[in-house]
């Protein structure tokens, strides 16, 4: 029994020489949705691989897509699926990937805190609120019981993925909506904006609401607010999604982006949740890992 413990030691000291040698860089660009994630497991990374340089860039899901798939980088943070255009676009650069589910997100819909009268909507109200050519401008406008006072719009920028699915999940078709708000691809700015102005409403994933929940109010959907079960159990609707990663496969035999694409597999489980987001099963994670 002394031998197999002296074995394993050795062996799990031979894996920590090895990580602490390993040089290159991994290059990921795309969601600020996904980017918590993505840099959760880079922090955790970079300590045992001190040696791989991890640059995140944050550009949205489309900015990072025209990267990925022209081979400007590694990685792409996705809150949405890969469309038909930017398919076409990996093929013509003979670009294959894989996509890895990471977690599942929860559009939120915020309000300010001091807002008394917003914190329950319906899909229809936000429809008729963000659809294009909108002619709401109040609050009465939107409830004949709500304040006459003129709403502040606060939105992810349209090359984000949350911008594609919340356009398409509640005004029926991906970017079809008004353009009359202040957009932004840092959700941190549109958290300053919202928390800012009693009369402000926006969007983003579910992670920053978390994060500033001192801030802001989340507001119930047809009665249902997001949180960990809501999103899970798929209830929150129709804004609960998956978010990926997408890998370039050539990349991947790369040693430093593999011991990066490996390690972010294995500990995505447990640090999905401390970033404030809801985690897939043990069993999808393996599952994915055995795929790709």
């Amino acid at each position: 029994m002394k031998n197999v413990f002296l074995i394993i030691s050795l062996m799990l000291a031979v894996d920590s020489f090895a990580a602490s040698k390993m040089k290159g860089k991994v290059s990921i660009d795309g969601s600020s949705t996904v980017f918590p994630i993505t840099e959760a497991v880079a922090e955790e990374f970079r300590a045992e691989y001190p040696r791989v340089r991890v640059n995140i860039g944050v550009s949205g899901t489309g900015g990072g897509f025209k990267k990925f798939t022209t081979g400007e980088i590694d990685i792409n943070n996705a809150s949405r699926s890969i469309k038909d255009k930017e398919i076409e676009k990996a093929k013509e650069n003979k670009i294959d990937y894989a996509i890895i589910a990471v977690a599942y997100d929860g559009i939120t819909v915020v309000i300010n805190n001091k807002n008394t009268w917003a914190k329950n909507m319906t899909k229809n109200d936000l429809r008729r609120l963000w659809d294009a050519g909108s002619k709401i401008k109040t609050w009465k406008q939107l409830n004949p019981a709500w304040p006459d006072r003129k709403i502040k719009l606060y939105g992810p920028g349209t090359d984000s993925g949350t911008f594609d699915y919340f356009t398409k999940a509640i005004n029926g078709k991906s970017g079809k909506c008004r353009f009359d708000f202040m957009k932004s691809e840092d959700d941190n700015v549109l958290v300053s904006g919202v928390a800012g102005d009693i009369d402000a409403i926006g969007f983003f994933g579910y992670a920053y609401y978390k994060e500033n929940k001192t801030k802001l109010q989340a507001v119930a959907i047809d009665g249902v607010a997001p949180d960990m079960k809501t999103i899970n159990n798929g209830n929150y609707k129709p804004l609960s999604r998956p978010i990926f990663i997408y890998v370039n496969k050539a990349s991947y035999k790369r040693a430093e982006v593999k011991a990066f694409v490996d390690f972010y597999i294995n500990k995505a489980s447990s640090l999905v949740s401390e970033v404030g987001y809801v985690p897939l099963t043990d069993e999808l994670y393996k599952e994915q890992f055995k795929k790709f």
